[in-house]
């Protein structure tokens, strides 16, 4: 009797160690198919951008033509837009972290802004558009034409509209409110991420709540924090819908604020006011128009070829939430 209680415990054994390799194995070829499909599509993304994509393209802006097209100033539009997001949404989001986490009382108000910050994150991003083309480009529809306003600051001044139209600023602003929740959510589980121990023994040596937060629970969580911002702001910066329904141009021969270099920037500092109130272009503006022109032959060589400079700006974004991730995990000490 218990020679086939162990021959049947063994044949169970035999099954269960079957069906695991069986299921490494599948986990394994979807890895791989994946990273072949990705391997094949950027293969045919180099191939169809050869002998298009060079510094000509990156220092000429967008043209009509597929011979004369560039990317500067969807370039610069996006480095403008990646740079205003993050200023909007990293101190509003940190700062609402912070509240939810260290501050709110777990109450009924406190899991109805969590329930809503996380149902936020899963909204279309076309759904964001449609809100910064209402409050931020038309301001609700107040205004029957738009107001010109002018603020003076000594050596320079700033020119405005209101309604803002589709300038730097509304769609900053657009984007910020969709990046907002991703980076909530991800300082809140940086913040959670922080041990107890680390909250209590500064209380114990005397340090108040914010001291506490300021001190150690901030740098503690920095580099969850970091991350998540930097990957929330290059989603928004990949993002068409928005700036499609927000209005910003795909044929501009200049660049926002008219700043070409660093050096404009040093030459004339002025320029840097007027920056989020003129208009821009992105560079996947850029790519849907020319995936959507006439000559679509030789323009799926230039949108191929912008895609490649989209992918190295993303990829730059992503290196350096690595890198700073990095940074600060070594500066850890508990």
């Amino acid at each position: 009797m218990s020679f086939s209680i162990d021959e049947d415990y063994a044949r169970r054994l035999k099954r269960r160690h079957l069906a695991s390799r069986v299921f490494e194995r599948a986990c394994l070829v979807v890895t791989w198919s994946s990273v072949t499909i990705l391997a094949v599509l950027l293969g045919l993304l180099l191939y169809q951008a050869w002998g298009w994509l060079d510094l000509a393209f990156l220092t000429r802006h967008n043209h009509y033509e597929a011979d004369r097209a560039g990317v500067l100033s969807g370039v610069w539009g996006s480095c403008w837009l990646m740079l205003l997001t993050a200023f909007l949404c990293v101190p509003v989001g940190v700062g609402t972290a912070v509240y939810l986490e260290e501050y709110a009382k777990p109450n009924w108000l406190t899991r109805q802004i969590r329930l809503n910050v996380a149902n936020l994150a899963g909204v279309p991003s076309v759904v964001y558009g449609i809100l910064g083309f209402t409050v931020f480009v038309r301001f609700f529809g107040l205004f029957d034409r738009p107001q010109t306003y002018a603020l003076n600051f000594g050596m320079t001044s700033i020119e405005f509209h209101l309604p803002l139209g589709a300038v730097i600023l509304s769609g900053g602003m657009t984007l910020a409110l969709l990046s907002l929740p991703v980076v909530v959510i991800a300082s809140q589980e940086a913040l959670r991420s922080v041990p107890a121990s680390l909250r209590h023994a500064s209380y114990a040596l005397g340090a108040t709540r914010w001291q506490t937060i300021w001190n150690q629970v901030l740098p503690a969580a920095t580099p969850g924090i970091a991350t998540g911002v930097i990957l929330a702001v290059s989603r928004a910066v990949g993002e068409t819908a928005p700036l499609v329904v927000l209005g910003a141009a795909t044929q501009i021969s200049f660049n926002p604020g008219r700043i070409n270099s660093v050096v404009d920037i040093v030459r004339s500092p002025g320029k840097l006011a007027n920056v989020p109130f003129d208009s821009f272009t992105a560079l996947p503006l850029l790519i849907y128009g020319w995936v959507n022109e006439i000559d679509a032959e030789r323009f799926a060589h230039v949108a191929a070829a912008g895609i490649i400079v989209l992918l190295g700006l993303l990829l730059l974004m992503n290196g350096a939430a690595i890198y700073i991730r990095q940074h600060f995990r070594r500066k850890i000490r508990w």
